[in-house]
């Protein structure tokens, strides 16, 4: 990929999740309908659901590392987020110890 073509790629990005973080206050000036304000409730927690199934659906526990990476890492996102109540905090702090503990701990 050129320069140029991932600069073109960044920007659209960008221009995507501007558009989707913003779109719904344009649309709905004022107060949400019941149905947005629902969807606002549960998501969150139906995406951490997707995030656990795929997170964990290729594990194989009775390979080394013996699934220590996932194991830990989901432990920290659990414990962080009883804690601060922060999905930033846990999705991505659990996000980088996993990515430490394959690429460096468990290599």
């Amino acid at each position: 990929m050129t320069q140029t073509q991932a600069l073109i790629t960044i920007l659209c990005i960008a221009a995507a999740t501007l558009l989707t973080r913003a779109l719904p206050f344009w649309v709905f000036r004022g107060e949400a309908p019941a149905f947005v304000r629902y969807l606002g409730a549960v998501l969150p927690g139906a995406v951490i659901g997707m995030l656990v199934v795929y997170c964990f659906k290729g594990v194989t526990p009775l390979a080394w590392p013996h699934a220590l990476p996932e194991l830990l890492a989901g432990l920290y996102v659990v414990l962080v987020h009883r804690w601060k109540h922060n999905l930033a905090l846990s999705i991505g702090g659990g996000t980088a110890l996993y990515m430490l503990l394959v690429q460096v701990v468990f290599a």
